[in-house]
This record gives structure tokens, C-alpha cells and sequence, in this order.
């Protein structure tokens, strides 16, 4: 059972919702979606078998080479605590011709009430007052949490950098995505930031702050399960089959060949 406590609405908008059920609390967390639909629906079989108490979304949901209007219809009706990404604020605030080729597709396949449903969604949401859930970082869906670009390369996150980008925050869980590379980091006071990897791409190259490439090294639909064991967070990282092949031939037949290399083998 779910209880929302406040809304606030600002451009940080962010919302407090707090679970009767406190102690052995266990999540799935899913994110960066971008429309495979495919993974998703093996993704959302999987957990199944888990027992968890609620599925969490921490963004990028629609966009990319395949499957916009589908992926939101499937998600809609399970109305999980969901966050938007970059994507979904792009696709909101960008003019059509200064679209990525990603966020043009969803553009053109998206109805009025998906629309209406990226609006609804939030920056960032606190659970149960100890879990935070961001895209990228608290207040910036642009910056990446557990990995650092630079010059020479990508490279996991220093516990400095990561409590400097966190400041002010107390939660005990924090849950970030946008690097679509499954990763944990616990911190010396204990609190646990988990990136459960991409559903629905397992590879993407980027310019900014350098240019780079994010590969996650195989083409599995990834998401995580955390659960709160003996009062310390603990995540569990899962790696699903689905017919990645099939997906990839979509994309193809959207004009994305850049997307093969990543759904078939999760590397640029």
C-alpha cells in the first residue's frame, strides 16, 4: 500500500510517497527504457517471480529507435512511482528540429495522452522519506552519479565526487540511471546508490563533456532488485534474454542502424 504524502510543483518538482510496509522492503527498479518494448515485457515477466513490493522507473521511458507509443501504452495502467529523464524533458521543452533522431521518433508516434502523462511526471521522487530516485543526479537529469567523463575516458565515480553531487541529501537508497551501466557504490556511512542499467539499450555514444561511448558489454534487458536486509540496503543486478535480434531488425526499419551494435551485442 502507497501513501503520497506532498507535492510540490517547481521545475524540481519533486513528491514524497511513503510505504506502510517498512522492514524487508524490496524494490525493482527499472530504467532508460527508450521504447524496447521487447525487454520491457521480459523485464516486467521476470520480476514476477521475485516478490517485490513495487517496480520503480527512474526515466528515459519512449525514446529511441522502436516501439514510443507501445511502451507507454504498456506502462500507463501499472501506474509504478515513475521519474522522467532527459529524454522526456527534451522531448517536452525541444523544438521538433532540434530533436535527436531518438526523441523525433517518439515525437511523431506519441498521442495526446501520453503527452499528457509525461507532463505528470516528476524530476526526482522520495519513497518512504529514505529513497531517492533521480535520472542523473539530484537536481540535473545531465550529469551522470557513479561514472565521471573525462579526456582520457569513462571511469567509475570517487566517493568525493559522489557525496559532492549528492550534498544534502540524507537518504539511506539512492537510485539513479542515465549511464545505462549496471553499477553499486556504498558509501563509508553505509547509505547505498544503485544503477540498475538500461532495460532497453545496452549501448550509446555521447559528446558531452567529451565525447564518449557507454557499453554495457552484452545485449540483456537489465534492472536491479534492492531489498532491505537487517536494516542495509543490498541490490541484486539482473540480466534477461529476449530476442534482441528481432528488436534490432525494428530499429533498422526505423532508419536507426546506429541502434544495431547496441541491441544485438550492448557495444557501439
Amino acid at each position: 500500500m502507497l501513501m503520497i504524502l506532498a507535492s510540490n510543483s517547481s521545475d524540481e518538482k519533486t513528491c514524497n510517497i511513503e510505504y506502510v510496509k517498512e522492514s524487508g522492503m524490496k524494490l525493482a527498479v527499472i530504467a532508460d527504457i527508450h521504447g524496447n518494448l521487447p525487454a520491457l515485457n521480459a523485464v516486467l515477466a521476470d520480476i514476477q517471480f521475485h516478490g517485490v513490493d513495487q517496480i520503480v522507473n527512474l526515466g528515459d521511458i519512449v525514446s529511441g529507435g522502436l516501439f514510443p507509443a507501445e511502451t507507454a501504452d504498456r506502462l500507463m495502467p501499472l501506474s509504478f512511482p515513475t521519474i522522467r529523464g532527459n529524454h522526456e524533458r527534451q522531448l517536452l521543452e525541444t523544438d521538433f528540429t532540434g530533436m535527436s533522431l531518438s526523441d523525433k521518433h517518439a515525437f511523431r508516434s506519441l498521442r495526446a495522452e501520453h503527452w499528457e502523462w509525461l507532463k505528470s511526471l516528476p524530476a526526482q521522487l522520495t519513497l518512504n522519506e529514505d529513497i531517492l530516485m533521480v535520472h542523473g543526479v539530484p537536481g540535473d537529469d545531465r550529469i551522470y552519479l557513479l561514472e565521471e567523463v573525462t579526456a582520457s575516458g569513462v571511469k567509475p565515480s570517487s566517493e568525493a565526487r559522489v557525496l559532492a553531487l549528492i550534498s544534502g541529501r540524507n537518504e539511506s537508497l539512492i537510485l539513479c540511471g542515465h549511464t545505462h551501466i549496471p553499477r553499486e557504490l556504498r558509501l563509508s556511512d553505509s547509505r547505498l546508490i544503485v544503477n540498475p542499467g538500461s532495460v532497453g539499450l545496452q549501448a550509446y555514444d555521447d559528446d558531452t563533456p567529451y565525447v564518449h561511448v557507454m557499453e554495457s558489454g552484452s545485449p540483456h534487458a537489465r534492472y536491479a532488485i534492492v531489498e532491505k536486509q537487517n536494516g542495509l540496503w543490498k541490490a541484486d543486478f539482473k540480466a534477461i534474454e529476449y530476442d534482441w535480434e528481432s528488436t534490432a531488425l525494428v530499429a533498422l526499419s526505423n532508419d536507426r542502424p546506429d541502434c544495431l551494435n547496441a541491441l544485438r551485442i550492448g557495444r557501439m
